[in-house]
């Protein structure tokens, strides 16, 4: 599971700096937090990985957004 929030949470938020949104520096945190939000599964399956994968890009995606109205 934390592989794929990894990549997940890692992919959006090069993303976003690419994009000019966020600094270089905010990627490892952005990265981190959402690892920090994604639960252990000892045996996960495939719909466990994919869910562990769209909920690490909505929590970065949300993160990056918010903190740009802020």
């Amino acid at each position: 599971m934390h592989p794929a929030a990894l990549n997940a949470a890692n992919e959006v938020a090069v993303a976003a700096f690419l994009d000019e949104r966020i600094l270089l520096g905010g990627i490892p945190d952005l990265v981190a937090e959402a690892l920090d939000q994604t639960r252990a599964v000892k045996e996960p399956t495939l719909e466990d990985i994919l869910r562990a994968d769209r909920e690490a890009r909505e929590r970065v995606a949300h993160r990056i957004t918010t903190a740009a109205g802020a």
